[in-house]
């Protein structure tokens, strides 16, 4: 996960995280543009940490 997402305590929910990602795609023949995908990337990371369980929930 992004270290700017950890340290600002903001935990998305998987469901969040997934309509994020879905909302990238106009229309699945449209391909990304690079900062799409880095965008793409980032929610991934993110998502993967939520399903692992390594999210530290802010103080």
């Amino acid at each position: 996960m992004s270290p700017d997402v950890v340290a600002a305590g903001v935990v998305r929910s998987a469901d969040d995280l997934n309509r994020a990602i879905r909302a990238l795609w106009s229309h699945p023949q449209v391909p990304l543009t690079a900062a799409q995908r880095e965008e793409y990337a980032r929610l991934c990371a993110e998502l993967a940490a939520v399903q692992r369980g390594n999210v530290v929930t802010a103080a």
